[in-house]
Formats: structure tokens, C-alpha cells, sequence
């Protein structure tokens, strides 16, 4: 009864908070716990929702509530667009070309077989509604791919699958439902008509997006008002398209943000950026209204059929669409099945299937009525077997970014040989950039992996998996250039796993930088060329690990001296600075500035270092 009463005392502005704390909570919460994300706020939305009855979408939104998915969705595609940068395919180029231009009609077909005999579906529904499954959700795949940790190619196979045929399913949807009107004699704009919406959402989505790139690199529009312009024009763009044919702007939005994606603004990863966090908040808002709007009574309607349809899908319409449109192509084997079971849906699926299942019903189509719960019976699953299987999978067949956190060390010299040895002999990956062959003789020299080239530069993008590197240490002799890894590769890392060396000059006001550019610096004040000076001076950075028996007292008392850079922690992962974790029962490892050169041994557990 109390919870009663507070979902009829709910207004819209507690319900919009509830949403957004309820969302962003999940996600917070899935990142520390190291949980999917899209599990949570299923979760989450079931729980207030038809488990609760604190939150009723449809009561609180009214009417509003479908545009309000509708533009959401849109904008999350656009996003996704975004991310589709041509320079970035590399090596995955075929495979996703393979698995639009093959794979969208193969799950159509595939799909609908599943559809027909799985869920026993009239024909009619199953065409409409397995042109719609061909999309396999930017929605989830982007929080999975973040969770995961994936190698590079197989993310881009998955991320560029989802979005570019995200609004074919759409457009498929729209061609099998126009299809069924024709052949109930319904009078509809035609197959003409149509065919005319496409073009016409992809050339205004093509124009719309060169108009904003002529207005920001002609300086026609001001920093401060890039961002609400181009939020205006992507809103404007679907609008107008979904006018002229339903859903086509999904189309439109989605080509906008494939073509900015590869203009070469200037200001582009600021734009990024910016949709990136408003697609958080909006996919995050909308997992909970959907899973909130949820009425278990629908689901009534099912029957066993739609458990034998969800494993249809899951083990044989989905692995058999990617592994027969990647056959003969250049991909891995392990990369192929790894992508063939993988195809979690997400909103897309949910709100276009809705709207479809509705029009079915409205055009005479009984069982367009199931289009609804199947489709959130199919993102539930998929969206739990997902987000618990993913990682684990891309573990077994070789593909995740490794379970040591590595270290990416900017600039070769004899302080980062030293500490990419010591780094070593932690069994800690460790990744030596520098754009001057010299600098890296070195460190090839001692079998030390090396990377020749400008770690910001697109060739690092395309040659460096850098889901294998937790931490980045920018550490040349440039202390400008310092700075610039620290801030082009914060947002990347996050914060607070990027480091750089102390300037020369930092003490002084006159030469200090504001935090965002600024970043964390390690070695308890020491420049570049105190390092090294420390170094040539008989210096070395070795390893001490710490138990029980030999504790971070007794070490101190025999290295009173030595300059703490790191403490490694059990699960290899390193906190830089001189503040070493204390209460802690499991072994801990200290890397250090100590005198002597015959830190190349180490230390071993439990005793005193050499």
C-alpha cells in the first residue's frame, strides 16, 4: 500500500530524478563491482517498476513518453556515427562490409525462419519483425565493449555492425510492413513512396551534416554554441525525415554522424566527447523506462515457443548469419565465433518493435500483438548472456586486453629502461613509445617491446591494442609534449591513469598549468634530467615485495633512502607516488629509486632486497 501511494504521488520531475539517479547509479555501481551495466538497470527498471509499481512510464509521461524514446534513440545513433572514423577500420574493414552488406539480409532471412517456426508467428509478422531483428544494439554493445576490454578488431567488427545496421533493420521493417499493407489492399504511399523516404532521409542526413562542417570550419559558429548547434541539427534532421517516411530518421541521423565523423574537425573529439556523456545519461534513462514500462501480464501471451525461438536466435540464426557472411574473408577463427555469439539487442529493438507490433494489429495482423513481449524477452536474455559471458569468452579465445594491467611507457631513456625491466620482473606488461628510433635501442636491445612513432598519431590507433595498458607514463625529455600525452589521452585512460614527470620549472607560479592540463606527475619532484642524472650516477629502480614478515617498516629502515615510485598491488595494477596502501593482509611490491646497480635481481618475497 505505502508503495502504492508513492508511485500515485509520483510528478514528473521525481520521476525524471528517480530515472537519471537510478541509471547512472547502475552504472556507477556495475563499474565498481565490475558487473555489466545493462544488467543493473534491466534490473533496476523491473524492480521500481512492475516488481514495485514506484514508477509507471506510461502514467508519469503520458503521451510524451514515445517521442521521448524516439529522439533519445535517435541521438544515441548519432553518437554511434560518430565513432564510425573509415581511418579507424584498418584491418576490419572486409569483415564489416562482410556483415552489412551480407550479413543484414542473411538475419532478415535467418531471423524470420526463427520467427516463424520458433515462435509459430503468422509470416507477416515474422518478415516485419526479423527485418527489425537485424539490429544488434549500440545501445548495449558500447557499456559490453567498455566491460570486456575487447582487442581491437573484434570491438570494431561488433561496434561497427550495430550501428551501421541499426537503421537498416529499421528501413527492413518499414519495406516487410509496407509489404503487408500492399498485399491486404491497404491504400499506403507505396513502394515508391518509400523508396523516395530512404533517399531522401540519407541525402538530408548527408546534407544536414556538410552544413555543420562548412559552418565550423568557415569559424561561422562559436566555440560555446557548437555543441547546442549540432545537437539542434541532428534533432532537426530526424524530425524532418521521420515526417516524410516513419523511422527514416533513424537513417538520417546515422549517416549525419558518419559523415562529421570522418570531416576532420578540428573541434571534434571536444563534440565527441560531449555526445558520448549525454549517451550515457540517455541510454542509461532509457533502459529504466523501458524495463519500468514492462506489464508481466503481457507475457501472459506466450508460450513455451518463445523459449525455443530465444534459442533459435541465440545458437543458430545469429552464429549462422556472421560465420557464413565472414567465410573466405581474412578474419581470425577465434575472432569469427567470437563475434558470432555475440548479438545482445538493446532500445533500438525494443521501441521500433513496439511501434511496429502496434501497426500489425492496427492493419488486421493478430499476432502482431507478440512482436512486443518477444522483443523484450529477447533483449533480456541477450542482455544477460551478454554481459556475464562476454568477457569470460574473449578471455578464453585470446581477445580481451590481457588480466595484467600494463604500462604504457612515452619516451625511451635509461629511466624508463630501468623501470620497464623492474616493471618486468613485476609481470607486468610494459610498452615502450618514442618517436626517435635512438631513443628505443635500448630498450630493443634488453627484448623490451617498443613502439617507433608518435603516440598520439593515428598509426599508434591502428598498431597498438591499447586495451593491453592500464596506465600511461609520459616520461621524455619534452616536458611540453609531457603534457599534451597527459591531455589528449586522459580522457582515454581516465585521469587518474595517466602520469607524466615534473616539469623543470613546476615550483614556480609563473610556469604552473591548470589541472586539466596539467595531469599527475610520479618521482617525488624529480625532472627528466634528474632521473637520468640519477641513473648515470649508479642508481637503479628496483623491485621489493612486501608480506607479512617483511614489512614496509622493516624496508624502510634498511632503504631510508630510497625514492618510492610505485606500489604494485596483487592484482598487478600500480599506484604511482610515495603513499603505500596500509592494512592490507596480501603481498604488496614496491618499486623504488634505490643506490646500486644490482636491482636487475629484484627482490625476492619475504626478504630484505639485495
Amino acid at each position: 500500500m505505502a508503495l502504492e501511494a508513492v508511485a500515485g504521488g509520483l510528478g514528473t520531475i521525481p520521476a525524471i530524478a528517480l530515472v537519471g539517479a537510478l541509471g547512472v547509479g547502475s552504472q556507477w555501481l556495475a563499474w565498481r563491482m565490475q558487473m555489466p551495466a545493462i544488467v543493473l538497470m534491466l534490473a533496476a527498471g523491473i524492480l521500481i517498476g512492475p516488481v514495485a509499481g514506484v514508477l509507471e512510464p506510461h502514467a508519469v509521461f503520458g503521451d510524451f513518453l514515445s517521442p521521448l524514446i524516439s529522439v533519445a534513440v535517435a541521438v544515441i545513433l548519432f553518437e554511434g556515427g560518430l565513432t564510425l572514423n573509415l581511418k579507424q577500420l584498418g584491418d576490419a574493414r572486409a569483415g564489416v562490409l562482410r556483415l552489412v552488406l551480407v550479413g543484414a539480409p542473411l538475419g532478415w532471412l535467418l531471423s524470420s525462419l526463427a520467427l516463424r517456426y520458433g515462435a509459430g508467428l503468422s509470416w507477416e509478422t515474422s518478415v516485419v519483425f526479423g527485418g527489425i531483428m537485424i539490429v544488434t544494439g549500440p545501445t548495449v554493445i558500447a557499456p559490453l565493449l567498455r566491460q570486456a576490454r575487447l582487442q581491437r578488431r573484434p570491438a570494431a567488427l561488433l561496434q561497427w555492425e550495430a550501428i551501421v545496421n541499426d537503421p537498416i533493420g529499421a528501413m527492413a521493417a518499414v519495406v516487410a510492413f509496407q509489404a503487408v499493407l500492399a498485399l491486404r489492399g491497404v491504400d499506403e504511399a507505396g513502394f515508391g513512396g518509400m523508396a523516395a523516404g530512404i533517399v531522401f532521409a540519407a541525402i538530408l542526413g548527408y546534407g544536414m551534416a556538410r552544413a555543420v562542417v562548412w559552418m565550423f570550419r568557415n569559424a561561422l559558429a562559436p566555440e560555446y554554441m557548437k555543441v547546442p548547434l549540432l545537437f539542434t541539427a541532428v534533432l532537426l534532421a530526424f524530425a524532418v525525415s521521420d515526417m516524410v517516411l516513419h523511422e527514416s530518421g533513424l537513417l538520417a541521423v546515422t549517416v549525419m554522424g558518419l559523415v562529421i565523423a570522418n570531416a576532420d574537425l578540428p573541434s571534434f573529439e571536444e563534440l565527441r566527447r560531449f555526445k558520448e556523456q549525454a549517451t550515457v545519461l540517455l541510454v542509461s534513462g532509457l533502459f529504466i523506462l523501458l524495463s519500468a514500462s514492462l506489464d508481466f501480464a503481457v507475457f501472459g501471451q506466450l508460450t513455451w515457443r518463445a523459449v525455443l525461438f530465444l534459442v533459435m536466435v541465440v545458437l543458430l540464426a545469429r552464429p549462422l548469419t556472421v560465420l557464413m557472411s565472414l567465410v573466405g574473408s581474412n578474419i581470425p577463427r577465434n575472432e569469427r565465433l567470437l563475434v558470432a555469439f555475440t548479438g545482445p539487442r538493446g532500445v533500438v529493438l525494443v521501441a521500433v518493435a513496439g511501434l511496429f507490433g502496434e501497426r500489425l494489429v492496427a492493419a488486421g495482423v493478430a499476432d502482431g500483438a507478440l512482436v512486443g513481449p518477444l522483443a523484450f524477452a529477447l533483449v533480456a536474455a541477450t542482455v544477460i548472456l551478454h554481459g556475464f559471458t562476454l568477457a569470460p569468452a574473449a578471455r578464453l579465445l585470446g581477445l580481451s586486453g590481457g588480466e595484467s594491467p600494463g604500462v604504457l611507457l612515452v619516451g625511451g631513456s635509461r629511466f624508463t629502461l630501468a623501470l620497464a625491466e623492474a616493471l618486468r620482473r613485476a609481470d607486468i606488461p610494459v610498452l615502450v613509445a618514442d618517436p626517435n628510433r635512438a631513443n628505443l635501442q635500448m630498450a630493443r636491445a634488453q627484448g623490451i617491446p617498443t613502439y617507433y612513432g608518435d603516440i598520439l598519431g593515428e598509426a599508434a590507433e591502428h598498431t597498438i591494442e591499447l586495451l593491453e595498458y592500464r596506465t600511461v607514463l609520459a616520461a621524455t625529455d619534452n616536458d611540453a609534449y609531457n603534457t599534451l600525452v597527459v591531455a589528449n589521452l586522459a580522457p582515454e585512460f581516465g585521469r587518474n591513469h595517466v602520469f607524466r614527470l615534473t616539469r623543470s620549472k613546476e615550483s614556480q607560479s609563473s610556469h604552473a598549468l591548470p589541472p586539466s592540463l596539467s595531469g599527475r606527475s610520479i618521482g617525488e619532484g624529480r625532472t627528466f634530467r634528474n632521473l637520468e642524472a640519477a641513473i648515470e650516477a649508479g642508481k637503479s629502480i628496483r623491485l621489493t615485495r612486501l608480506t607479512a614478515e617483511f614489512d614496509f617498516d622493516r624496508w624502510r629502515a634498511m632503504e631510508p633512502d630510497a625514492e618510492i615510485l610505485a606500489t604494485v598491488l596483487p592484482n598487478k595494477e600500480l599506484i604511482y607516488g610515495s603513499e603505500v596502501p596500509r592494512g592490507t593482509k596480501t603481498q604488496l611490491g614496491l618499486l623504488h629509486l634505490s643506490a646500486g646497480r644490482n636491482g636487475a635481481q629484484g627482490s625476492q618475497v619475504g626478504q630484505p632486497p639485495d
